[in-house]
């Protein structure tokens, strides 16, 4: 398929599994996390009487310019059923939003999840592409600066970039409008030593799908090494079968490889 289709075709499949999850769960739609427009998140609640919840946030990917928390739902359809809640964050994509403001964002609504949902029982986040580099961040935060510490117990990073200095040169970076600088100061890479500080506990995986390009694979596997170096809790998952897009779709499936193993990291903890 031609890459403008390959996109359509990705948007489209989400968008169903989000609808097929709204018709699913009962939804808190656009509910705030500051004082900015785009700063809202759409919560996907199971009906279960528990007080004590497992709560997956999802952040969405699309090079940090496309994509929103309107069509990134589709997670909640195996999960709902398991008494899990989801929570779609949305935060300014370029050209609106700068680097800097979108980590400043997800890290942001992390806190207020925590604040508005205080019978966690069990934080867990989940990110892809772009996504996943803002989850890395989210890992990598320096909690000091919040007024609370959330205490994630699980990150699924899918098809993640970890440096974002390649990036400079490249189209993705017209709308962001990154210097070196920025780049630096939000590359999950060089805050390993914080991530360490911040979420030690965290199990942390890996995802790269078996057909990634090159630099998504280079990218994930150099970040594994590096988190596996610092004696962090983290595994590689090298996922048969997918592309970058499939990889990541497919968590609409409960059979789905990732899928198993999320609803196994949560039961076990």
């Amino acid at each position: 398929m031609a890459a403008d289709d390959v996109i359509k075709a990705h948007v489209k499949a989400l968008k169903e599994g989000t609808a097929q999850a709204r018709g699913l769960a009962q939804t808190l739609l656009d509910v705030p996390y500051g004082d900015g427009d785009g700063e809202k998140m759409d919560v996907y609640i199971p009906s279960t009487n528990s007080l004590d919840v497992n709560l997956v946030i999802y952040i969405h990917g699309g090079y940090w310019q496309f994509l929103s928390k309107e069509e990134s739902g589709f997670m909640a359809v195996p999960l709902i059923g398991k008494g899990v809640v989801v929570v779609a964050v949305g935060y300014d994509i370029a050209p609106k939003g700068d680097m800097d403001l979108m980590v400043s964002q997800v890290r942001r609504s992390i806190v207020s999840v925590v604040q508005q949902y205080s019978h966690i029982s069990g934080l867990y986040l989940c990110g892809h592409s772009a996504g996943a580099h803002l989850a890395a961040m989210v890992l990598s935060t320096d909690w000091s600066q919040h007024s609370l510490a959330p205490q994630i117990k699980g990150a699924f990073l899918v098809s993640g970039i970890y440096d974002l200095l390649p990036i400079l040169p490249t189209y993705v970076n017209e709308p962001l409008k990154m210097t070196e600088e920025v780049a630096v100061r939000n590359s999950p890479s060089r805050l390993v030593p914080q991530l360490k500080l911040s979420s030690s506990s965290c199990q942390i995986v890996v995802a790269v799908a078996e057909n990634d390009s090159p630099e998504f694979r280079k990218q994930s596997e150099e970040y594994f090494q590096t988190l596996e170096a610092a004696g962090l809790n983290v595994t590689l998952e090298d996922v048969v079968n997918t592309d970058h897009f499939s990889i990541i779709e497919q968590l609409v499936n409960e059979e789905y490889h990732l899928t198993k193993l999320l609803v196994k990291m949560m039961e076990k903890s």
